[in-house]
């Protein structure tokens, strides 16, 4: 036997119709592995991308003779068996047979499963995912959800045909970048068929579409899909305004009640109402003003600055899918201000350096919110840093009669 024979073959195995083949380039399919063993007789199965690797393969024959046959060619041959260039390892397999235990994933179907690596929920919208996906033919419906395998998405077809084309063509491939948020530089889409045929979407919302039903229900409590931002025609995102900001707080040294966020952001307007709640191990909270105008000032004044000296407090605000808070309790973290609220239910502020009196709101008056002192001092010195001064309340201080200019 020649030297390259015997690094290709395991010949104490027990002969078999079923060849184990290793080594194999990169995506090596089924045409490719039929050409090199139909010279030596009929394949009767295949089973590629074996492997941690994915480069083994397993070849079945008709019958043990023509395997046999394969294995002792290349045993006793002076050219390796080669497949683009690269030399082809075979052996026997211990098995007998190719069972193919195709998963679900692998059972061709109308309704795709879309694993969309790199990102979180939210990154892409349910709309950029249409648009991908439309490029194919008619999507039926779509519906979002996050797996411990990250943020996936059904995509139900009408046939099985447009599916397959679609996971043919995408899987594997990147979302175009101009989709992506800035802050992504790609998302890969890891495509298999779905176990479903018939999507039960009840509700239009940013998770959920139903595109053949325009009469189904629209969630009101999930609308953050249909403002999302637009594309337009440069290919750019249009940002979709509100007049509710939504304000995500780091490095969190002071605690942030609705009177420190209302100090802050009266500034700029009236301040209708604030909801204050903890997401993904952070602080957040929804600022609503009567109008748009309002909140894009304050969004633009107050975006990246800091509400103490020295970083803490940091706040980063975007608008909200939210037109309109639900805000039914008078605590630290929610207030309406556009509401009487009896006197018994207000409670002095914690906060150092921030105070309220309860008397207006005897007088039927909006409840009064904390005042803090503001040092205007230059960016770069902690600017706009609360004066930590302790029973300092609304009658004693006046608002400033153009806003604060706050510490970056």
């Amino acid at each position: 036997m020649s030297g390259s024979g015997q690094s290709q073959f395991r010949c104490t195995q027990t002969p078999s119709k079923v060849l184990h083949l290793r080594n194999l380039p990169w995506e090596c399919n089924e045409e490719e592995l039929v050409e090199l063993c139909k010279p030596f007789g009929k394949i009767v199965n295949t089973k590629c991308d074996v492997g941690t690797n994915r480069n083994q393969a397993f070849v079945e024959f008709v019958d043990l003779s023509q395997a046999i046959n394969m294995v002792s060619y290349y045993a006793s041959s002076s050219e390796p068996a080669q497949i683009r260039g690269k030399t082809v390892y075979i052996q026997y397999s211990n098995r007998h047979e190719i069972v193919n235990n195709k998963s679900p994933g692998d059972v061709p179907g109308n309704v795709l499963l879309v694993t969309i690596e790199g990102v979180e929920a939210g990154d892409v919208s349910i709309d950029v995912i249409h648009l991908v996906f439309s490029a194919f033919g008619f999507v039926h419906k779509i519906a979002t959800f996050e797996k411990a395998a990250g943020f996936q998405a059904l995509i139900q077809y009408s046939d099985v045909q447009t599916a397959s084309t679609a996971r043919d063509s995408l899987d594997g491939r990147s979302i175009p970048r101009y989709l992506l948020p800035s802050h992504l530089n790609e998302c890969h889409l890891r495509i298999s068929y779905s176990a479903h045929t018939d999507l039960n979407i009840k509700f239009q919302s940013h998770r959920s579409r139903d595109y053949t039903n325009p009469y189904l229900p629209v969630n009101p409590t999930a609308m953050e899909g249909f403002l999302q931002p637009a594309v337009g025609p440069d290919g750019k995102k249009k940002e979709f305004e509100s007049n509710v900001l939504l304000a995500s707080i780091e490095n969190m040294q002071y605690a942030i009640t609705v009177d420190v966020l209302h100090t802050v952001f009266s500034s700029f307007g009236t301040v209708q109402k604030i909801a204050i709640f903890e997401k993904n191990g952070g602080t957040q909270a929804l600022i609503q003003y009567p109008e748009i105008a309002t909140a894009a000032a304050a969004k633009d004044a107050l975006e990246g600055h800091c509400i103490y000296e020295g970083g803490y407090c940091k706040l980063h605000l975007s608008y909200s899918r939210h037109t309109d808070l639900n805000v039914k309790a008078y605590t630290d973290k929610s207030r309406d201000y556009t509401i009487q609220v009896p006197l018994p239910m207000q409670q002095t502020s914690g906060v150092p350096g921030v105070g309220y009196a309860s008397s207006s709101a005897a007088q039927g008056q909006a409840p009064v919110t904390p005042v803090t002192s503001w040092d205007r001092a230059p960016a770069g010195m902690g600017g706009a840093r609360p004066l930590h001064q302790p029973n300092v309340f609304p009658g004693g201080v006046s608002f400033p009669s153009q806003p604060p200019y706050y510490g970056s």
